[in-house]
C-alpha cells in the first residue's frame, strides 16, 4: 500500500511538473506572438511617403539618402521612398497630383509661379540658404570682379535669360548684348578665355578644374544679392492641412539628415547616391560637398541659430521685390501664399552641428 501511495505521490508531482511546463510554454508562445505582432504593428505604424527630387541623385541631395540611409525617417515614423528626377522626368507634376508627397523644389520663382498658376503647393523648408547659381571666368585675364564680367561675352542657358540674368540686368547693368546660347556644352568657354559663362557650384567648377588643372574664378550670385532660397521642400496645401504632423515629422528627419550628412559619415548615403546614379563618382560628391561647406550653401546665416532649413519672411519680401523690378514675376502674385514657416526655424539638429 505504501508503494501504491509513493507512485500516486510521484503521478501527481509528474502531472503538476507537466502542467507547469505547458503554462510556461504557453506563456513562451503568448511572449513570442506579441512581439511578433508588435514588430509588424510597428513596421506598419510607419507612414509611407514618396519623396520627388529635382534631378539624378548627387550630394546637392545627399541629406534626404543620409535620412533613409541612417534610420533618421525611420525613427520619426516614416517609410520613405526618393524618386529621383532627370533629363526624362517632372517630379514636380506629380506633386499637385498626389503621386508624390513632398517635392524638392529649385527657388522661390518655382514657388511664386505655382502661386501664380494656382496650383496649390508651398514651400516648407529651405535646405540651401543660397542659390548655387554662378557666374565662371578665366584666372589671369583681369576678370577678377563682378563689376569686370559687364566687359564680355557670357555663356547663359534660355532659364538663366529669363531669371537670374534679368536681375543682373536690372540690378547691376548688365546687357542681352552680352549673352551668347549655353547649351551645358563647357567647349566654347575652354576655347575662349575671355568668355564668361553660367554654371553650378558644385558641378562645373569641378568639370572646368578637372579639364584644365586650374580652378576658376567663381562669382556666387547670392552673394552679390541674388537672395533666393533654393533646394526647397515643397508639398500640397492639402497635407499641410489635414496632416501637419506628417510634414513636421518629414522636415525635421530631412534636417537631421543633412546635419549628419555635412557632418557625420556619409558614406552610407554616397553608396545610396551612386546606387541611383552609376555615373556619379566619388571624387564629384567629395568636390560638392566641399563646396557646400566652403560656401554656406546648406548651413549659414539663419541656421546657425535657427537650423538647417530656415527661412524668413524679410528674404522672401527681398526676392519678390528683386523679382518684380526684374520684370521677371508679376507685382500681382500673392507671394506670401507661396511657402509658410510653420515648420521650419525651431533649431532642430542644432545639436548634431560640431561644436
Amino acid at each position: 500500500m505504501q508503494l501504491v501511495r509513493d507512485n500516486l505521490y510521484v503521478a501527481e508531482k509528474s502531472v503538476a511538473a507537466f502542467k507547469k511546463s505547458l503554462k510556461r510554454a504557453a506563456a513562451g508562445t503568448l511572449a513570442a506572438g506579441l512581439f511578433v505582432l508588435t514588430s509588424i504593428t510597428a513596421a506598419k505604424a510607419l507612414d509611407e511617403v514618396t519623396f520627388g527630387t529635382n534631378w539624378v541623385a548627387q550630394a546637392e541631395h545627399g541629406g534626404f539618402y543620409q535620412a533613409v540611409a541612417d534610420g533618421t525617417y525611420e525613427k520619426h515614423g516614416l517609410k520613405v521612398t526618393i524618386l529621383p528626377g532627370g533629363p526624362q522626368a517632372n517630379n514636380r507634376l506629380l506633386l499637385p497630383t498626389g503621386k508624390v508627397d513632398f517635392l524638392m523644389g529649385g527657388n522661390m520663382l518655382q514657388a511664386f509661379s505655382a502661386v501664380e498658376q494656382g496650383i496649390p503647393t508651398k514651400a516648407i523648408a529651405a535646405v540651401f540658404q543660397k542659390e548655387p547659381q554662378v557666374i565662371m571666368t578665366h584666372p589671369g585675364q583681369g576678370l577678377d570682379s563682378f563689376e569686370s564680367l559687364k566687359d564680355i561675352k557670357l555663356l547663359i542657358g534660355k532659364g538663366g535669360l529669363n531669371s537670374f540674368y534679368q536681375w543682373m540686368i536690372s540690378e547691376y547693368g548688365f546687357s542681352e548684348d552680352q549673352v551668347r546660347p549655353y547649351t551645358y556644352n563647357s567647349a566654347p568657354f575652354l576655347a575662349d578665355k575671355r568668355l564668361g559663362q553660367q554654371g553650378y557650384l558644385t558641378s562645373e567648377p569641378f568639370a572646368i578644374e578637372r579639364e584644365t588643372g586650374v580652378e576658376p574664378n567663381i562669382f556666387l550670385l547670392a552673394d552679390y544679392g541674388f537672395d533666393t532660397y533654393s533646394t526647397t521642400i515643397e508639398t500640397r496645401n492639402e497635407l499641410i492641412e489635414e496632416n501637419p504632423d506628417l510634414v513636421q515629422r518629414f522636415v525635421d528627419a530631412s534636417i537631421e539628415g543633412w546635419y549628419n550628412y555635412l557632418y557625420g559619415d556619409n558614406s552610407a548615403a554616397n553608396d545610396l547616391i551612386k546606387t541611383d546614379n552609376p555615373e556619379i563618382t566619388d571624387e564629384q560628391i567629395a568636390f560638392s560637398i566641399a563646396k557646400m561647406k566652403e560656401y554656406g550653401i546648406v548651413d549659414s546665416g539663419d541656421t546657425e541659430a535657427l537650423g538647417i532649413g530656415a527661412m524668413n519672411d524679410e528674404r522672401m519680401t527681398s526676392f519678390f521685390n528683386k523679382m518684380v523690378k526684374a520684370k521677371v514675376v508679376s507685382a500681382d502674385v500673392d507671394y506670401k501664399q507661396s511657402y509658410t514657416l510653420d515648420f521650419v526655424n525651431k533649431k532642430v539638429g542644432l545639436d548634431l552641428r560640431p561644436k
